[in-house]
């Protein structure tokens, strides 16, 4: 756990200054510790464009948090003057403000640089959802001036669930130190503290996930966060070459796009997507449906140990499934 906790504190932080806990439990986990732990009393802004930053916003109701919720377009880069208008006119000291980096819901990317700069700007600390962009986007928590990130064992690092993880500075997470713990379990300075004395998780360890996400760790330096990152780009670029072809269109631009998931619209409106999740599965594909209330699509992943062929036969029977509805209508 030692080596594991130094490791991937190292994929995106110096180790003498910043430090890895573990959980046992699934990224929502490292997410809940992480709101429920440092916020104080003052006021955390949660920016809200997705299924993902919404659960943090329910995080923080459950928790009685003092938060305010910024809602920015699923679709589209955050606005930060918008957002530096919330803060200035909130009425209320804000400690800190949280937001996903990569939005699964639709594929967007939030550029996070750009909140630290505007964090420092007002001396706020920045809390970053970074499940599914860590170990393939590249982040450095001093240059994008994040204090608290939280991510887990599965997803680009390519391991099994069941570990997850906040990467923190050292200085912050001693400061959590006489602060009144709302958790028990996810207490993060508790399990900070443990740690460091003990080399052990305070609670039962999830062992097998624990052996298998150093495994995944050793196999991701042989390949390189950086190629890891350009393998999944190809693949993207594979699969929205196709998506064209077949006249699909997906609702994240360029511009903003991770080029790890991607959101795609339903051909037409009585489209069925469970005939075609069920098409796929039996084709030993997993695909998974939308999460935006009121939109419909289906989100297809490229993450993974996967490559642009595997989507260019996603694509091939894709074309045949959608051939067969013409040809049964």
């Amino acid at each position: 756990m030692e080596h594991i906790s130094t490791e991937l504190t190292c994929l995106v932080a110096d180790p003498n200054h910043y430090q890895t806990i573990l959980f046992g439990g699934s990224g929502t986990a490292a997410v809940e510790s992480m709101i429920s732990s440092v916020s104080g009393n003052e006021a955390v802004v949660i920016v809200n464009n997705g299924a993902y930053g919404k659960r943090m916003c329910e995080i923080a109701a459950v928790y009685g948090i003092d938060y305010l919720e910024f809602k920015s377009p699923f679709d589209d880069a955050i606005h930060l003057a918008d957002l530096e208008r919330c803060i200035q006119s909130s009425g209320r000291k804000i400690s800190h403000l949280a937001v996903v980096h990569h939005e699964t819901t639709t594929g967007l990317l939030n550029n996070v640089k750009e909140l630290g700069v505007l964090c420092k700007k007002y001396h706020i600390d920045m809390m970053v959802d970074a499940m599914s962009s860590f170990a393939a986007v590249p982040i450095d928590l001093k240059e994008m001036n994040i204090s608290f990130l939280a991510s887990s064992s599965n997803k680009n690092l390519q391991g099994l669930p069941g570990v997850s993880f906040v990467i923190a500075e050292k200085s912050k997470l001693e400061s959590l130190k006489d602060r009144k713990p709302r958790s028990y379990y996810l207490n993060l300075y508790a399990q900070y503290q443990y740690f460091a004395e003990h080399a052990q998780m305070r609670f039962t360890p999830p062992v097998q996930a624990l052996y298998a996400l150093r495994q995944a760790i050793e196999e991701l330096k042989q390949e390189g966060v950086a190629k890891r990152y350009e393998r999944y780009m190809a693949s993207w670029t594979t699969l929205i070459t196709g998506l064209k072809r077949l006249d699909l269109s997906y609702l994240v631009p360029e511009a903003h796009h991770s080029k790890l998931i991607t959101s795609i619209r339903e051909p037409y409106s009585d489209f069925d997507f469970q005939s075609m999740h069920d098409f796929f599965y039996s084709k030993g594909i997993m695909i998974y449906p939308g999460k935006l209330e009121g939109l419909r699509t289906f989100r297809i992943a490229n993450i993974g140990d996967i490559t642009s062929k595997d989507i260019e036969f996603f694509l091939e029977l894709l074309e045949d499934f959608l051939d067969g509805i013409e040809v049964n209508k």
